[in-house]
This record gives structure tokens, C-alpha cells and sequence, in this order.
């Protein structure tokens, strides 16, 4: 039931090959691998901060993020001038137009990385980036206060609204704005609270319905964003490490260990919707190195640079299989 679900595409009349590749084709949650270059970036950044590594490798990770994102942007700008209603059913799908909200994080992460070198224009970023994000998830919380939503729909794709508000706090603590501070708290609040109202509601899904097909088995780490996020975002505004950021630190740690047995197998066929696990990862990465260089113990240190090491290496596998399928003319296919 939910692999049809997750379908959305338009069925193709056969016989006519220049549909069956086109950027009608094109999925939104291909942005995740924006999110993901951008996390890594990040990761890296700080990871020059606490180990010493150099700060080039962040940089360059940052450029190929953004130009990832310029390419993708153009693409799905080209599916919504030429097939606006595959972009409307796509939006509309209750599982699958959650991954809108992945061009939205996208923005604000990306606003991080080019503030470095041009600060106006990532604050312009950010305030694009957040504004979106708060406009979509007025809109999917709105529409699932509707009623009557079927609750095998509930798929760990619904987080990324709640992790989209708490990225806005993630991202906008490095904004030098007066006013980003209330913005930020506010986007900690609301995802705070959708954070908690989604992983129930996904928890009890994941545990009492049917198994998730296997091309959405990846987006299981997704669980362990909103924990991960939280603790960039409540250290970004508090300017602490207190014990509440280690709960939840250690939280996602656990729940990372718990469900990479059962996304990282090898009969799990790579989609696009593979790129779900490296943003997560990335923000695991990222808590791992603020938590280790406040701790300064060695186990602390030793988690987060094996946690760096593997979200490289995904985001590297991912890379090579996303541009291996393009080349071979098999991404973007019905």
C-alpha cells in the first residue's frame, strides 16, 4: 500500500522513450543531497576547529553544495514552468511532499556556508530559507489538522517539518540580526513541539503497521534528526553543553546505533531517497564534535571522529552512485 502511495509520478505512455527520461522526472527529495554536502561541510568546518584538520576540506565540500544545489534548483524551476501538475501531485502526496521541505533547510544550511565569505549575502539566505520553512510547515500541519489522516502515512519523511523549524535556530545563531534571536526561539519552540508530536506518531507507525517498502527504509535515520538538531539548536542558543544537550545527544547516539542494522544492508536498493541518511548523519557529526570539544575526553573525541569518517564516506558512496545513475541516463526515469 504505501509503495503505491510513494508513486507519484504520472504513468508514461509507452512507445514514447523521450518521457521516460525528463525532468519531469526530477524528485524533490534529490535536495536532500544538498542538505547532506552542506552538513559535511559544516561537519568539517568544525571538525578544523576541535581536531585542527584543515579548513580547506569544509570550504571545498561548501562550493560543490552549492553548485549542487544551483543545478538541482534549475532542474526542478525547469518541472514546474513545463509540468506543473507532476509538481502539484507531488507536493500534494502524503508522504512525499514532506521533501519539500528539504529545499527549505537547503537555503538556510547554505547560508551558513556562504557567510564565511559573503556575509549580506547569507543573511539573506537565511531570511529566504526561514521564511519558506515557516510558510510550508503552516502548510502541512494545517493540512493534517484536516482530520482523518491515515496512519500508515505517518513515515519518518514527516520529521523533516519539525527539523526544518529547529534548523532555523540551528543556522540563525551564527546571524548577527538583532531580531534573528525571537526568530530563532520561535522556530525552537515549534519544532520543539512538532518534534515531539511527529516522533510519537512515527514511533508508533514504524512499530505497529506494515514494514516501510524498501526504497524508504533509509529515511529511518531521519528519527534520529530531531534529537541531534535539538542539541545544535539548544546549544546555539543557550552557549552551553549542560546535561539536557547530552541527553540528547547520546539519545540520537542511541538510536543511530539502533537503526543502522536495518538501513545499512545490503539488500536495500540505492534510490534518491537514500540521500535521507546523510543530512541526519551530518547533524550527529556536528553534535559529536561540539559535545567532544567541550567534554575533551577521549571517548568523546573518538566518537566524533568516527562519526565524521562515516558520514563522509555515505555522502561520498552516495555521490558516486547519484552521478553514476545520471550518466547512465537511469535518474531521471519514471
Amino acid at each position: 500500500m504505501l509503495r503505491d502511495l510513494m508513486d507519484v509520478a504520472p504513468p508514461v505512455t509507452s512507445g514514447v522513450g523521450s518521457q521516460r527520461r525528463s525532468v519531469r522526472y526530477l524528485p524533490v527529495n534529490l535536495f536532500g543531497a544538498v542538505m547532506g554536502l552542506a552538513g559535511l561541510s559544516l561537519a568539517w568546518r568544525s571538525a578544523h576547529r576541535v581536531f585542527g584538520v584543515p579548513a580547506a576540506i569544509g570550504d571545498a565540500i561548501g562550493v560543490v553544495a552549492l553548485a549542487t544545489f544551483l543545478v538541482l534548483a534549475t532542474g526542478y524551476l525547469a518541472k514546474c514552468l513545463c509540468y506543473p501538475a507532476a509538481v502539484k501531485a507531488e507536493f500534494e502526496h502524503p508522504v512525499g511532499g514532506n521533501f519539500f521541505g528539504t529545499i527549505t533547510i537547503a537555503i538556510m544550511l547554505l547560508s551558513v556556508v556562504v557567510s564565511r565569505y559573503a556575509e549580506v549575502f547569507g543573511e539573506v539566505l537565511w531570511t529566504c530559507g526561514t521564511a519558506l520553512t515557516f510558510v510550508l510547515t503552516f502548510v502541512v500541519v494545517g493540512r493534517l489538522l484536516h482530520g482523518k489522516v491515515d496512519p500508515v502515512h505517518a513515515t519518518p519523511p514527516w520529521l523533516i517539518s519539525g527539523v526544518g523549524t529547529l534548523d532555523v535556530a540551528v543556522t540563525g545563531s551564527t546571524m548577527p540580526m538583532e531580531w534573528a534571536r525571537e526568530v530563532d526561539l520561535f522556530g525552537l519552540s515549534v519544532g520543539t513541539m512538532m518534534a515531539v508530536v511527529f516522533f510519537m506518531m512515527v514511533f508508533s507507525r514504524v512499530v505497529h503497521q506494515e514494514p516501510l517498502p524498501a526504497t524508504m527504509v533509509p529515511s529511518l535515520i531521519v528519527m534520529i534528526a530531531p534529537l541531534e538538531v535539538g542539541f545544535l539548536a539548544y546549544v546555539g542558543m543557550t552557549h552551553a553543553v549542560d546535561m539536557f544537550a547530552g541527553l540528547l545527544f547520546h539519545a540520537g547516539l542511541f538510536l543511530f546505533i539502533t537503526l543502522s542494522p536495518q538501513v545499512f544492508r545490503l539488500n536495500v536498493p540505492f534510490a534518491t531517497s537514500w540521500w535521507a541518511v546523510s543530512f541526519p548523519m551530518a547533524a550527529l557529526s556536528i553534535a559529536a564534535l561540539q559535545y567532544a570539544a567541550y567534554a575533551g575526553t577521549w571517548v568523546l573525541s573518538g566518537i566524533a571522529g568516527l562519526a565524521l569518517l562515516l558520514v563522509s564516506v555515505v555522502v561520498a558512496v552516495l555521490s558516486v552512485q547519484t552521478l553514476h545513475r545520471l550518466f547512465t541516463r537511469r535518474l531521471l526515469v519514471a
